[in-house]
């Protein structure tokens, strides 16, 4: 899903901030040590239509306040074989990876999934990464979701620690599968949900809440939506 320029940028420091929460320790100490050093890899997924070159801004904004010295690149073919660009290694402080997927218009979460997976894997296998951060953005939240959902992540791949949602379209994109009439229930859930949504809920069971800590960003142009995204379907 493409978004203005300027809402991009904006989008782009929250996902810093967001990052750098990720790594802090405790309050107690200065911002300009607000991050800790540790093993953990950080996974950037983009949205549709979109690339791995979106996430480079992140990536450098995230290098130059000292967080990493180290970001690689894992470009997935449409048939899901993931070549890495760069390396980590047992040393490296927050690596990052940035995700390239060729098959960057394939609406099938399922589909999405499965490179998720495949990306996922092969940090494992390649450099025997244990534990990861994920980010997404738009359709690579659905894509980091669908994962967990598919294929139960188990000892074959990396534990995810932390997930950060910017931009989600949960429940339907304004225009598109959004459904007329949305609201919340005092629970917090929507009255009317799409088939992606309904599917969704079975992380319910799956995914306890204490295993995974969620940061979910959305942003507000005055309308109760980021322009394409109603704030009711990132809730």
């Amino acid at each position: 899903m493409k978004v203005k320029n300027w809402y991009f940028y904006l989008g782009v420091g929250v996902a810093l901030v967001a990052i750098l929460a990720m790594l802090a320790p405790s309050s107690s100490q200065k911002l300009s040590t607000a991050y800790v050093h540790e093993k953990t890899t950080t996974v950037f997924f983009h949205g549709y239509g979109s690339s791995s070159h979106a996430e480079k801004h992140m990536a450098a904004a995230a290098v130059k306040a000292g967080v990493t010295k180290t970001v690689i690149k894992a470009d997935v073919s449409k048939k899901g074989r993931v070549t890495f660009s760069g390396k980590i290694t047992s040393n490296d402080s927050n690596p990052i990876v940035l995700v390239n997927y060729r098959d960057n218009r394939n609406a099938d979460y399922h589909r999405d999934a499965d490179y998720a997976q495949s990306v996922l894997r092969g940090l494992k296998q390649k450099f025997q990464i244990t534990s990861v951060n994920l980010v997404g953005h738009s359709m690579g939240n659905m894509s980091i979701l669908y994962y967990q959902l598919d294929h139960n992540p188990n000892n074959t791949e990396p534990t995810i620690k932390k997930q950060v949602n910017i931009a989600g379209h949960f429940n339907g994109i304004i225009g598109f599968d959004e459904l007329a009439d949305v609201h919340l229930d005092k629970d917090g859930r929507p009255n009317h949900v799409t088939e992606a949504y309904q599917a969704l809920t079975q992380l319910r069971d799956s995914k306890p809440k204490s295993l995974i800590k969620v940061l979910n960003i959305y942003g507000d142009t005055g309308k109760a939506s980021d322009g394409r995204v109603s704030n009711l379907s990132s809730q």
